[in-house]
């Protein structure tokens, strides 16, 4: 595999892990429990989007076959997204997404620490810029994990079952592949297992603030890097791009 076409799958699974969790976020808008939460949620969506536009950008120059972020973003197909499975999970009720968030945020801001030191500066630069952001994420679902898991009866039970849907999802975080390796030699990506110590402390360290128990890991389930993803992906996909592609030559 050529650099530059592991290049663009690498940007373009960062890109998808951005862009299907900010359209997961935006479905809150106007319906999240309090007017301060719910402007706080639409907030992170779109620093998401953001981070999603620069990361499609950039893979789409790389291709070289004339598609800009929009393109990729609404003329593809499921099997063509390299989104992680975790992202496309339903929002459930609020405890849900703020284990959903916890888990990748946290997950992402180590993983973005790293990519500023990457040997391509452009992909270095992104992640610079979106990683004060990214920390802002991590730290706002922290608080809230720590908020419902210390809070009432309910609120403690609630954001346990919204881990429950979420543990199976989360090796995959952590998971290489052969793309993975060919831009680790460039020094270019990042070993992702690299990352699981620290994220562990994190978790361990949040959990016990939130007197939330740590659980053994089930099964974990793979495959959204290789576009085999759950039937979640294609519902948000239909209604994300279905003013695109019912008008394909339209403009933003």
């Amino acid at each position: 595999m050529k650099r530059e076409t592991a290049l663009f799958e690498y940007l373009v699974g960062l890109g998808d892990d951005s862009l299907i969790l900010s359209q997961r976020l935006s479905e809150w808008s106007g319906k999240a429990p309090t007017l301060e939460v719910d402007l706080s949620i639409s907030n992170i969506a779109l620093d998401l989007i953001g981070q999603a536009t620069l990361l499609l950008e950039y893979a789409g120059k790389i291709e070289g076959q004339g598609r800009d972020a929009d393109k990729l973003a609404f003329h593809r197909d499921t099997f063509k997204f390299r989104n992680c499975l975790l992202v496309e999970q339903p929002n459930g009720d609020f405890a849900q997404t703020v284990a959903r968030l916890f888990l990748f945020s946290t997950w992402q801001s180590l993983l973005y620490r790293k990519l500023c030191e990457s040997s391509d500066e452009h992909l270095a630069s992104i992640a610079a810029k979106s990683l004060k952001e990214i920390r802002y994420h991590a730290d706002w679902a922290s608080e809230w994990v720590v908020r419902l898991g210390d809070g009432t009866n309910e609120s403690h039970e609630r954001l346990i079952k919204g881990f429950d849907w979420m543990w199976r999802f989360l090796d995959e975080l952590f998971a290489g592949d052969k793309i993975d390796s060919i831009l680790i030699e460039l020094d270019i990506a990042v070993a992702k297992d690299t990352l699981r110590a620290e994220f562990d402390a994190t978790l361990q360290k949040t959990f016990e603030a939130a007197t939330l128990p740590v659980v053994d890991l089930p099964t974990p389930i793979y495959g959204g890097r290789t576009g085999h993803h759950s039937e979640h992906l294609g519902h948000i996909l239909a209604e994300m791009q279905f003013l695109p592609r019912a008008h394909p030559s339209a403009t933003w």
